[in-house]
């Protein structure tokens, strides 16, 4: 059951990622419209979140910071040490800060900000723009047991939520953060094939999508292992293991896992480490 709380949220970038926010916020009936304010410098952004969701929207930071006492950094990491130059000159004493920026660690942010700043560092994934994301999250040295209650909240809104240790926030990224990507990319094969195989390219996705769908939430209510649930649709000498002989030909098991290493390996670049 949804449970309102006090906070008057801020938001620094008013993108999608932002947007799937404020949708689960309001959605889940945590907050009011009222209660949340956007900075963003694209003008068309903070007329579509005005617009779409009875936010206030403005184009400077200044503001939407002093007037809340929680605070969403959803910029890009190119932009993370203005946005922290600019937050040092504010006043952000008491507020608890949350970061969905990727390569910014919390100790980056602590000392930007100066003082015992509560600060949540979270990666969260696309599917919260419809409630099915999951968040990774890692608390700073001066979070309270409040602060996570009230993040926690926020993240049921958007899916699911685990708290992790900071140093996995790269592989939350490699793996969650831009997981979407593969599933849409293995999506796209399907299709592919099917249109190839006689079906008109909408019947393909259509039915690509809903095999997919059907797999996913088996696996999510079946207490078997994927691995397990994969032989049960294996027989020897059928269909299926001609399929899965061809991809362990290929070997796609190893290049699926080395892509996701070299995309942690990135995070790690980005981030400095």
């Amino acid at each position: 059951m949804a449970r309102a709380f006090d906070k008057k949220i801020g938001f620094i970038g008013g993108g999608n990622m932002a947007e799937a926010f404020i949708h689960g916020l309001l959605n889940a009936g945590l907050c009011l419209a009222s209660d949340i304010c956007v900075s963003d410098l694209k003008k068309e952004r903070r007329a579509h979140l005005r617009n779409s969701f009875g936010v206030s929207a403005a184009g400077e930071n200044a503001g939407c910071v002093n007037s809340s006492n929680m605070i969403i950094i959803a910029v890009k990491p190119q932009n993370m040490s203005d946005v922290l130059a600019e937050l040092s000159t504010l006043e952000t004493g008491g507020k608890l800060i949350l970061s969905i920026a990727a390569g910014t660690t919390i100790a980056t942010i602590e000392t930007a900000l100066r003082g015992e700043v509560a600060v949540i560092r979270i990666m969260p994934n696309t599917p919260a723009l419809i409630g099915e994301g999951i968040s990774l999250w890692a608390r700073g040295r001066y979070v309270k047991d409040e602060d996570v209650e009230h993040v926690k909240f926020i993240l049921s809104a958007l899916g699911k939520e685990i708290e992790v240790k900071e140093e996995l926030m790269n592989a939350a990224t490699a793996l969650s953060g831009s997981g979407p990507a593969y599933v849409f990319y293995f999506l796209e094969a399907m299709a592919m094939a099917g249109e190839q195989l006689g079906f008109l390219p909408a019947q393909a996705l259509a039915i690509a999508t809903q095999t997919v769908i059907g797999a996913i939430k088996l696996a999510e209510t079946s207490r078997q292992a994927p691995e397990e649930l994969r032989k049960r649709v294996t027989s020897p000498g059928g269909t299926t293991a001609a399929a899965i002989k061809v991809l362990e030909e290929r070997k796609v098991k190893k290049a699926i896992v080395d892509a996701i290493k070299a995309a942690c390996g990135r995070a790690e670049e980005l981030s400095g480490e």
